[in-house]
């Protein structure tokens, strides 16, 4: 499935990644390598503020809204999580793109692994 998208991974996936037991961390690390990094910046802290502060998420989820916020400041058409307490969710959906829009991002495709399938047959 790789080879059908244009990679690209934020920092703060790269930090999380290096969390927790080393030997682990550094085999997801290695999955990693050679992917695009996506820098934050200020206006990735914008829109995370706004997810947070007027926005459908609370204040525990941060990490959460930085994600969504990276995505959508750096253009990226879909978002990869298996988050759906605060990311991939139904429900928050609709005020997530509400917040990317009303700072003028086109809010990211939000979904699962499971969700994100490249059609074998062409159709």
């Amino acid at each position: 499935m790789r080879e059908a998208f244009e990679l690209y991974v934020s920092e703060l996936v790269l930090e999380e990644c290096e969390a927790g037991d080393p030997a682990a961390a550094a085999d997801r690390l290695a999955v990693l390598a050679g992917i695009p990094i996506l820098v934050e910046s200020p206006a990735v802290g914008e829109l995370t503020d706004l997810l947070i502060r007027g926005g459908p998420l609370p204040p525990k989820a941060a990490a959460d809204a930085a994600h969504i916020a990276t995505a959508a400041v750096h253009g990226m058409h879909y978002l990869l999580t298996w988050n759906c307490t605060h990311i991939a969710n139904a429900v928050l959906r609709p005020r997530i793109d509400e917040a990317c829009r009303s700072l003028g991002y086109a809010p990211p495709l939000i979904c699962t692994t499971d969700q994100l399938r490249p059609v074998e047959d062409g159709t």
